[in-house]
């Protein structure tokens, strides 16, 4: 018997969590059955927001050296189911690779999307505890800056997801918490949230299924790499350590499809305890 808390079993468990690996690792890879449909790419500290239908593959990569991203996700046709890090956080792991899914709210709670590709995947679990694709922390925020150190800065990730989104009707309150696409994160000794150096070099890359009609946005960290800290005199130009970031998104044929459906929410069909009968 050990004390070992890193032996202590998941809290959540049962064949829903189940991926058939199979196929996912088929979608990861044969990628010569995959045909490009939309390229672009999220200059250094700014975001962009694209569309990818269910079905198809989106690809992040590392293009000309290591960059910290901060994903948001959306249901395309409603943007009331968004994604849900801490959910995924305890389904999956605090931080993602291939086979892991990324989950939505409540109520629909159901896969948005599962990664089929990390070219990171064997980073595993560093000598200070640090991993990668990391749910722990979300995005940086000029109101965090603001109040721990009394500067506005317009280019956090936060703000560069507001404005990528403005565009398809969505503002400020639909930005979530998010992926942080290739940071490496942990917690210390003292239960504290740290950041590492990116490892990402160019042509790395993490790609996803998308299980639904999605719309997706990215922030380039501002940040960069996270060789400096970004918050302080010390964090004040970071511009030498970032770098553009790109997206790719690619329709897959037909035959490696077969038998996929779109997932479904639980069904749940209860009230919550509520009642339209009037008190008595």
């Amino acid at each position: 018997m050990t004390n070992n808390p890193r032996l202590t079993e998941a809290a959540y468990q049962g064949d829903a969590l189940e991926v058939d690996r199979d196929f996912y690792g088929r979608l990861g890879e044969l990628t010569d059955a995959r045909t490009v449909v939309s390229e672009l790419t999220v200059e250094i500290r700014s975001g962009e927001a694209w569309e990818i239908p269910a079905g198809h593959i989106c690809r992040i990569s590392s293009v000309e050296g290591p960059q910290v991203g901060d994903l948001n996700l959306w249901n395309r046709n409603d943007p009331r189911e968004r994604f849900w890090a801490s959910r995924t956080r305890q389904l999956q792991a605090a931080h993602v690779s291939t086979f892991d899914r990324l989950w939505s709210t409540l109520p629909f709670l159901r896969p948005m999307a599962t990664i089929v590709g990390d070219t990171l995947a064997d980073y595993g679990e560093d000598s200070e505890g640090g991993r990668l694709h990391d749910t722990l922390g979300t995005r940086c925020d000029p109101y965090v800056s603001q109040m721990l150190n009394g500067v506005d800065f317009d280019y956090h990730c936060h703000s560069n997801l507001v404005r990528a989104i403005l565009p398809f009707g969505l503002t400020e309150f639909d930005v979530h918490d998010v992926l942080n696409v290739f940071q490496c994160t942990g917690l210390n000794d003292d239960d504290e949230y740290f950041m590492k150096t990116c490892p990402a070099q160019p042509g790395d890359y993490f790609e996803f299924f998308a299980e639904q009609d999605l719309l997706a946005a990215l922030s380039a960290c501002p940040g960069g790499d996270l060789s400096q800290p970004m918050f302080g005199e010390d964090g004040d130009d970071t511009a030498e350590n970032c770098h553009p970031l790109k997206v790719t998104v690619y329709a897959v044929s037909d035959d490696l499809l077969e038998g996929w459906t779109e997932p479904q929410s639980p069904r749940y069909r209860g009230a919550h305890g509520l009642s339209s009968q009037p008190w008595s």
